[in-house]
């Protein structure tokens, strides 16, 4: 899969995010750093994508189960007030909706915890290799 994000114009910090065969998103920057807070900025894409994992892989797992979990909520806080000497700090809060009791509750919170981006942001090496693209018509 390519995820290509573009500049929407040359003077605002809002970016389109094109995702094959999915409808595009957009990305800003808050305004404390020249954006115009139109859209999430690239911190909320990183913990939204920990709340969405938590809640897919929880479902998944009482679907598996046959458990009667009829929704999932999921919050996510951050406190990224220390986030320039190496530490983010995300709060999660998960609430399972359904006739569960609180065995299943718990066994959902710990299969939630194991969701693989909550594995990608706390176990795995990341490797990030830039490159310089030409631009077209260059």
């Amino acid at each position: 899969m390519t995820i290509t994000v573009i500049s929407v114009d040359d003077h605002s910090l809002r970016q389109r995010i094109d995702i094959e065969d999915f409808d595009d998103l957009f990305a800003d920057a808050p305004a404390i750093v020249g954006g115009d807070e139109s859209a999430p900025d690239p911190h909320d894409y990183f913990d939204m994508a920990l709340g969405a994992c938590k809640a897919i892989t929880a479902r998944m797992y009482a679907r598996r189960k046959d458990w009667p979990l009829e929704a999932v909520r999921v919050e996510v806080s951050r406190d990224d007030r220390e986030e320039r000497h190496g530490r983010y700090t995300l709060e999660v809060s998960l609430t399972f909706e359904g006739d569960l009791d609180d065995a299943q509750r718990t066994r959902l919170l710990e299969i939630a915890d194991r969701c693989p981006i909550h594995r990608l942001m706390t176990d795995a090496t990341v490797a990030i290799t830039s490159r310089l693209a030409m631009a077209s018509g260059a």
